[in-house]
């Protein structure tokens, strides 16, 4: 399939906000509904109160004032008592509802980050080999902590503002609905305008979303191949393709910040003209002769100073509703991607196998259309072992990694003791086969924890007799504390043929009925490899193994040798076979023979002193 990389933008979705993605990610709150409504009252509740002040301002100037001698003290007491009232439950109610929805939103987006990172572990190979590591990093990490901010923050001051604002137009209303339609002949071209300017935000953010995730990528590629980057001298041009990667990401910042702040002389505009008109209506109104409180208007504006803010605020939401729409639609895709390979719903265990594998009639291809391998077929006895060598790309891999299901076949089918493998349960069939790849991977923790990493349950004296049997020990002789020595993440600061040995005794402590060795002693001395070779044939007894290699001296002594190459087997048979009947695995012999037969005598001599 075709690759995305970081310098391919990711395909952008529809301009427009997706409302089933914010549907659903609203949804999750219905398991917390009780707790959701407790904080919509308490939100409520705080919003009330908030707008009972100017009530108390428009009674306090228009009723109490008027009053005189010890009603009038008594009243005024008495307002000014309930003043203080209303600002101690503006002070605390807001504390408890902003607990309770950061509270929830925290929730959400945890169970969030759980769903996307367990059905990261469960997607197949196809999907990371679509896409850069960085891209998919960046979904986990940048994009969650972005919807994190909107709902533990955003949309709570989204909800309380759309609450005031209800809240205060009705209570406008019943002061004056001449003065409430003044502010609003104001209010409703400010949020036209606002909208339209989110629109243009919109898109933008998809784009800058893209080009982020294109640096992104391009950063965890350069820390992965640091090593490579400066034994060629490519620290320079990487720094050029840096530049580039960030300045196509900060000119589509500065545009999105060139538009979005726009909202603010918008809103402050067709804000300062409601005041303004509400001002002219009510003088107005006063001079001929209609009756038009003091404290209406005072009560006016202080509801009019309590709606501008959440009014101003609105761009800022709108904002950050376009890039959460923008960020859901990238998280929902990878939550969304199918599991292709999964258990089947009457999926078997796998168990006390032989180790018989056939392949009958497989075909398969990475890329639609393009086979790497065609009617396949191939029939392993227990206990047999089979090299497979030929060209790069010819298919090696590709036969052990439908073995193990990291890939299906889209044809055919690939059966281990008769049963085919997409029938039986992932766990009980990758349990029984024991994969050790061409390039180790070891985890940070000690040297214990990564011989142990396939099997938790080996106590630490399997662990030591399994190192030894490979030849490991050397490894932790090294350290002062031996196998408790604390590794670094990758095993940095071990050598590629340490690393390799560690992984030899992992599958030894592992003890499964299958073996993969895929190009396992490619970068392991030849000393070392040797030890290995002798230990091997101890270890492999009895078992069904598969031996990918281009080191054919590790391969000579297989039951059977399958040359990989035009989408099947060319030839098979014996080392001694294949070398009599003089064909492409003999050609092969010959090329890798060739650089050791021109060397002098001195030459071999100096390499064996070595």
């Amino acid at each position: 399939m075709k690759r995305n990389t970081y310098f391919m933008d990711e395909i952008v979705g529809e301009d427009k906000v997706d409302i089933k993605h914010l549907k659903r990610i609203l949804a999750r709150l219905l398991p917390k509904k009780k707790v959701f409504l407790l904080a919509m009252l308490l939100l409520a509740a705080s919003s009330v109160v908030a707008l009972m002040a100017p009530v108390l301002l428009d009674l306090i100037v228009n009723e109490v004032l008027p009053l005189s001698g010890d009603e009038r003290t008594r009243q005024l007491v008495f307002y000014l008592i309930a003043l203080g009232v209303v600002g101690a439950l503006t002070a605390v109610l807001p504390y408890f509802h902003r607990v309770i929805m950061g509270t929830l939103g925290n929730g959400i987006i945890a169970d969030l980050r759980r769903e996307i990172f367990e059905h990261l572990q469960e997607l197949p190979f196809e999907y990371y080999d679509a896409r850069p590591a960085g891209k998919i990093s960046i979904r986990v990490t940048e994009y969650i902590n972005e919807l994190s901010d909107f709902f533990t923050d955003y949309l709570l001051n989204f909800l309380i503002d759309i609450l005031k604002l209800l809240v205060a137009t009705v209570f406008m209303l019943v002061l004056s609905p001449v003065l409430t339609a003044v502010v609003y002949a104001a209010v409703i071209p400010l949020i036209v305008c606002i909208f339209l300017v989110k629109k243009q935000v919109r898109r933008l953010f998809r784009k800058h979303r893209a080009k982020n995730s294109n640096r992104n990528a391009f950063i965890v590629e350069s820390i992965m191949g640091e090593k490579v980057i400066k034994n060629y001298n490519r620290t320079a041009f990487n720094r050029s393709v840096y530049r580039d990667l960030q300045e196509d990401s900060a000119k589509t910042w500065m545009q999105i910040v060139r538009r979005n702040e726009l909202n603010t002389p918008i809103s402050e505009f067709f804000w300062n003209a409601g005041i303004l008109g509400m001002y002219a209506v009510a003088l107005t109104l006063i001079l001929g002769g209609t009756s038009v409180l003091a404290g209406t208007v005072i009560a006016f504006l202080s509801y009019i100073n309590l709606c501008s803010e959440p009014l101003l605020q609105l761009g800022a939401v709108l904002q950050q509703l376009s890039q959460v729409s923008a960020n859901l639609e990238r998280v929902f895709e990878t939550i969304d991607a199918p599991v292709t390979i999964r258990d089947s719903e009457h999926a078997e265990t796998l168990e006390g196998i032989e180790g018989r594998v056939d392949y009958r009639d497989v075909t398969f291809g990475y890329e639609e259309g393009i086979p790497v391998l065609e009617h396949f077929d191939l029939h392993v006895e227990a206990g047999e072992k089979i090299a497979l060598v030929g060209p790069t790309g010819a298919g090696k891999t590709t036969v052990v990694n439908l073995l193990t299901r990291f890939y299906d076949v889209q044809e055919g089918s690939v059966c281990v003791d008769g049963k085919d493998v997409r029938g039986v349960t992932l766990h009980s069939l990758r349990k029984e086969i024991g994969v050790l790849m061409q390039e180790p991977f070891l985890f940070k923790g000690t040297i214990l924890d990564n011989i142990r990493y396939g099997t938790p349950e080996a106590t630490d004296e399997e662990c030591i007799a399994a190192a030894e049997a490979i030849y490991a020990d050397r490894v932790a002789k090294r350290f002062q504390n031996g196998y408790l020595a604390m590794l670094d993440e990758r095993g940095e600061g071990l050598s590629a043929g340490e690393k390799q040995l560690l992984s030899f005794a992992r599958i030894v402590l592992k003890n499964p009925r299958i073996v993969v060795l895929d190009e396992a002693t490619s970068s392991i001395d030849s000393e070392t490899e040797l030890l290995i070779q002798g230990a091997l044939d101890r270890i492999l007894a009895g078992k069904t193994a598969f031996i990918v290699a281009h080191r054919l001296s590790t391969i000579r002594k297989a039951d059977r040798i399958l040359f990989i190459a035009d989408r099947g087997i060319a030839e098979q048979g014996s080392h001694e076979e294949l070398m009599a009947l003089k064909g492409r695995y003999y050609a092969l012999n010959m090329r890798n023979a060739a650089p050791s037969a021109e060397k002098t005598p001195q030459e071999g001599q100096d390499k064996k002193e070595r």
